[in-house]
């Protein structure tokens, strides 16, 4: 795994303790970074730079409109339902929300059930 600074790992603490609660969510390594998968499916994962978060999200355009400082992506994400998260600048709340937005984006229906 990557060498992180202290924030980075506070972060990463912080979207442990969100996703690791909803239903069926692991974690594994995804390019030498933690990545969270729910069954065999990836929604979130640390970029290997360690200051940003690869999130998936079908609402990439209203995150980036939104705060294009904090919700981005770079050329490799253009045609994949990603973008990056700046953790020093975004809003834990609005984290947390996007985390579980992700989560049940990627999750079967069956199991997205479970947390209504």
């Amino acid at each position: 795994m990557k060498d992180f600074t202290e924030a980075t790992y506070q972060a990463l603490t912080f979207i442990r303790e969100t996703v690791l609660e909803l239903p069926a969510v692991t974690e594994k390594i995804c390019f030498e970074t933690p990545g969270f998968y729910v069954g065999k499916k990836l929604f979130a994962r640390m970029k290997e730079d360690g200051e940003n978060l690869v999130l998936y999200t079908e609402n990439r355009a209203f995150w980036m409109n939104k705060n294009p400082k904090t919700y981005f992506i770079t050329p490799h994400y253009e045609n994949f339902k990603y973008m990056l998260v700046s953790l020093n600048l975004v809003d834990p709340q609005e984290l947390k929300e996007l985390l579980t937005e992700a989560w049940k984006n990627r999750a079967p229906k069956a199991l997205t059930k479970q947390t209504n």
